[in-house]
C-alpha cells in the first residue's frame, strides 16, 4: 500500500541495525522536554526507514529565531541521565550523519567529550590520510586537557540535539523545527557551537535568547571553538584535509 503524501520518508537500504531506531528515540526524547524546541514528529520507524511529519520551509524571522533559542535552552535544561547517555530505551551504537559514534554514560563532560567525540574521529582522519601526525598531536594534547577536566563546569548533563547544523533546523511559517538529531547527554554549548560553525539564519537572535534563558555567563563565547572540535573532527575524517586544517587551528587555541 503506498504511504500517504502527508508523510516524509527517509530511507537507507542496507542501513546498519538501529540506525533509524536511535534517530526516532532521539526525536521522541527531545520532544518530551516541556516548553522545548519544536521537534519533527515521528510517524513510523523500521530497520531501513523512518517516516516523519512533512515540513513546509518558510522564512526565518527574529521572532521565530528567538523562540528557537528559548526552546533549545529548555530542551537542554530537561537534562539527561549522564554525559554520553543515549536516549532512554536505547543502547548500542549511535551515528552522526552516517558515521558511527559511541554513547556511553560517563561521570564528567570532559572525559566523555574527549574520548567519545573527538579522539575517535581524529584517529579516523589520520587513518584516511586527511590529518598528519603533527596536527593530530595538537588535537590530542587538547583532548588530554579536556579529559582531565580543565574545561568542566558545574552544569549538569544537557539533553542535546547533537548535530545541530543549519540543515537540521527547518524554519516554517509556524516556527523553527529541529530534525535529524544525534541526541545524547552533553554540554549545551555543543549545540550552539554547531550552529555557529555552519551558520543559521538570525543566529544572533537565537544565541541571545538562548543565553538569557540558560543564564550563561559572559565567558561562553570563548569556549565555542572547544565545542566545535567534534564536528570539525568528524568532517576531517569524512570530508578531507581542509576540515583537518581548521580542526588543528581551532584546537591550538586551547592548548
Amino acid at each position: 500500500m503506498p504511504r500517504p503524501a502527508s508523510v516524509h520518508r527517509k530511507s537507507w537500504p542496507g542501513a546498519p541495525a538501529g540506525f533509524f531506531e536511535v534517530e526516532a528515540a532521539g526525536l521522541r526524547w527531545l520532544a518530551e522536554a516541556e516548553g522545548g524546541a519544536t521537534t519533527v514528529a515521528v510517524l513510523d520507524v523500521a530497520v531501513d526507514h523512518i517516516d516523519l511529519a512533512p515540513l513546509v520551509p518558510g522564512r526565518a524571522t527574529p521572532e521565530t529565531a528567538e523562540a528557537l533559542g528559548r526552546g533549545l535552552a529548555r530542551t537542554h535544561a530537561a537534562g539527561a541521565a549522564a554525559f554520553g547517555a543515549p536516549p532512554p530505551g536505547w543502547s548500542g551504537d549511535a551515528w552522526i550523519g552516517r558515521q558511527p559514534q559511541r554513547n556511553e554514560p560517563t561521570p564528567t563532560w570532559g572525559a566523555f567529550y574527549a574520548e567519545q567525540r573527538v579522539r575517535p574521529f581524529v584517529r579516523r582522519a589520520v587513518d584516511a590520510g586527511h590529518l598528519d601526525r603533527a596536527g593530530a598531536l595538537v588535537v590530542e594534547a587538547v583532548c588530554d586537557r579536556i579529559a582531565a577536566g580543565t574545561f568542566d563546569d558545574d552544569r549538569p548533563p544537557a539533553r542535546l540535539h547533537g548535530d545541530l547544523w543549519s540543515g537540521n533546523v527547518v524554519f516554517t511559517d509556524a516556527g523553527a523545527v529541529i530534525i535529524d538529531p544525534a541526541a545524547h547527554g552533553g554540554h549545551g554549548l555543543t549545540d550552539l557551537a554547531m550552529l555557529a560553525l555552519f551558520g543559521c539564519p538570525e543566529r544572533d537572535r537565537v544565541e541571545a535568547a538562548y543565553a538569557e534563558t540558560a543564564a550563561l555567563d559572559r565567558t561562553w563565547r570563548s569556549l565555542i571553538g572547544l565545542h566545535q572540535l567534534h564536528p570539525l573532527a568528524t568532517h576531517a575524517a569524512s570530508h578531507g584535509p581542509a576540515y583537518a586544517a581548521e580542526l588543528v587551528t581551532v584546537a591550538a587555541r586551547y592548548r
